[in-house]
């Protein structure tokens, strides 16, 4: 039964596409019935998985010979482990509750039959991506996954603004995903396979800078696929989407990849040192990055958007670590999962009783109104600052942990970094909780907010108690750490300061950014329009730090201009040699042509002419 986890949304997909209006009424049913139908066949294998021990849970079935190409001889394999099937129960459980949220979100949208089909497609590709038991079927995965994102974030394509930020995210991503194909060149060059238990089984064998230079370049895939700097600037963007796709896509599914990428792979990183600093450098500078941009965003979707990019570089930097940190970047992923998308659906349900304005300046004063959305969304936001006992609390603390257990300068700066993201990540979401639910109402006249239906509150009501209890099921007893051992490797004992220290100091820096947040937006009038006067920083946030145009500069323009002259160079060059041969040939034969004139007298002169010459020639000959 293994197949059915991706067939089943595949499948409804497929009939969803192929159906066309006939399945207007129905299909929106049938896209929740098949994520159901894969989260169920989910939850049995897991129950199937802890019936066995440590050597037999991994479940490997190869179906087909896909690539069968002289030495390239690549089976259609899927597997499930340990590490696979946590994400196959995310990807599923909360894809099924963001289908069952859609249903009365989209519910007067022209094209909900559509939307469902994509949300299936999205959930089948990150399937694969996730199955995979080699490379190739990971790309197969990993290019669905690009190209539903394309499909969802462009949805609306009559919207310009949609239509550009799809093309933009498919764009940015095309950057990464070169970097995974061609880690893919090298690894069969230097292993001969694709298959993950012989590209690990031979990487101790392989050269220092044959495993950095795959290193870095798996690295480059997932910075695309997970929004990390360099390739961050789609992800903002991506929320001219509708809600459910935000939060499908960054709770659940595409973001999530890059992690899963590098945690798959941590037999090519444990051994390339290198590869391994620059995961931490991206880590640490994207968690900072984000958590930056987040305080400056007044559209709440875009003010998650930060944060996610943000949460993601907690756990890049936790994958980072090597075998203390993977176990705990899953462990962020998973608790992330669960107030993530409850924080998106929340956003959704706020918008949606607000006639889908986005602008926080124009919220208010809507816990009365909306007192489900504001449990939910309040219990999402106690989860992602990190306050005890919520999810959050444990994974991100734990990351705090690791990081300065690193040791040495590194450690100091990296657990720095952690604890200040912290800080900074309290701060703009007490932003976004005061700005949206506390306050003086600030609304638009025509607007009567509204608690939303029951199909839209109860995936909410769901995911926020898995952002209450999730983290304390994981790290009871070292339960994931354990799960994920045969997988991932062993956890090494940490160094750097005792716990409980790192626990104070994140709770004191995360009571410091509310604090703050509380004295700015809680304690003045929200102005309706965001300030003109206000610092560099800030400018700069409002911008995303001027990744766009960093990436303009560095890479757009000069990239214009090498192709400019290359162009140049075929047409001036190539294209002149070949069409300047052209027109001399085209000289030459015009002007013989204008000898053959079709008049006898002509013709005899000549052959009198050339009769006159051939006598001279041999008059001069004789005389020699």
């Amino acid at each position: 039964m293994l197949w059915l986890l991706p067939a089943l949304p595949l499948a409804g997909a497929v009939i969803l596409l192929l159906a066309g209006r006939i399945s207007d009424a129905w299909g929106h049913w049938l896209g929740l019935l098949a994520a159901l139908g894969s989260f169920a066949i989910a939850v049995w294998a897991f129950a199937d998985m802890l019936g066995r021990s440590d050597a037999t849970r991994a479940i490997h079935h190869d179906f087909f010979t896909w690539a069968p190409a002289a030495a390239l001889q690549v089976q259609f394999t899927l597997q499930l482990d340990q590490l696979s099937i946590c994400f196959a129960l995310l990807i599923t459980g909360v894809g099924s509750l963001i289908h069952l949220y859609s249903v009365g979100y989209m519910a007067h949208d022209p094209g909900r039959r559509r939307f469902f089909a994509y949300l299936n497609l999205f959930l089948a590709a990150m399937l694969v991506l996730v199955m995979a038991g080699n490379y190739l079927v990971l790309y197969l995965g990993w290019e669905g996954v690009g190209l539903a994102s394309y499909l969802l974030i462009g949805f609306w394509y009559h919207k310009p603004s949609a239509a550009t930020a799809a093309k933009k995210a498919f764009v940015v991503n095309r950057v990464g995903d070169m970097g995974l194909a061609i880690a893919l060149f090298v690894m069969f060059a230097t292993f001969g396979s694709l298959d993950f238990g012989q590209v690990f089984a031979g990487a101790p064998h392989a050269g220092q800078g044959t495993l950095t230079a795959i290193g870095l370049l798996l690295l480059l895939g997932a910075c695309g696929k997970s929004a990390q700097v360099p390739l961050q600037s789609w992800l903002g963007d991506a929320m001219e989407g509708p809600t459910p796709v935000s939060a499908l896509i960054h709770a659940a599914t595409m973001v999530t990849a890059g992690v899963y990428l590098i945690a798959r792979s941590h037999a090519i990183f444990d051994l390339a040192p290198g590869a391994r600093a620059g995961v931490l450098i991206v880590g640490a500078v994207t968690l900072l990055f984000g958590a930056i941009i987040g305080c400056a965003k007044d559209d709440i979707k875009k003010a998650l958007a930060a944060s996610t990019m943000s949460q993601i570089g907690y756990m890049i930097l936790a994958a980072g670590l090597g075998p203390a940190g993977y176990a705990v970047a899953i462990m962020h992923l998973l608790t992330h999962g669960f107030f993530k998308a409850g924080l998106f659906l929340g956003a959704g349900s706020v918008m949606h009783a607000m006639n889908e304005e986005t602008d926080m300046r124009r919220y208010g004063g809507l816990r009365v109104l909306m007192p489900i959305t504001f449990v939910t969304f309040g219990l999402g936001y106690l989860a992602i600052i990190g306050v005890p006992p919520f999810a959050g609390f444990f994974s991100k603390d734990h990351i705090i942990e690791a990081a300065f257990g690193y040791g040495g300068a590194s450690g100091v700066t990296l657990g720095v970094a952690a604890l200040l993201g912290a800080g900074i990540t309290a701060f703009y979401m007490t932003r976004v909780m005061l700005l949206t639910f506390f306050g003086e109402r600030r609304w638009r006249p025509d607007t009567h907010p509204h608690e939303s239906p029951a199909s839209m509150t109860g995936p909410m009501i769901v995911l926020a108690l898995g952002s209450v209890f999730s983290g304390g099921v994981f790290v009871f007893g070292s339960s994931l750490q354990n799960w994920l051992e045969p997988v991932v490797g062993h956890k090494h004992s940490e160094g750097g300061m005792p716990s409980w220290v790192i626990t104070v100091l994140a709770l004191l820096v995360v009571a410091a950014g509310v604090a703050v947040a509380y004295r700015q937006y809680g304690q003045r009038p929200v102005p309706e329009t965001a300030p003109a006067e206000v610092t560099a920083l800030t400018v700069a946030a409002r911008r995303d730090l001027y990744g766009d145009a960093l990436n303009e500069a560095a890479f757009m323009r000069p990239g214009a201009r090498l192709t400019r002259s290359l162009v140049f160079l075929d047409t001036r060059g190539i294209d002149g040699l070949v069409n300047s041969t052209a027109t001399v040939i085209d000289a030459v034969s015009t002007r013989i042509r204008r000898v053959q004139t079709g008049f006898v007298r002509s013709y005899a002169l000549s052959m009198f002419a050339g009769a006159a010459l051939v006598v001279v020639a041999l008059l001069a000959v004789s005389f020699i």
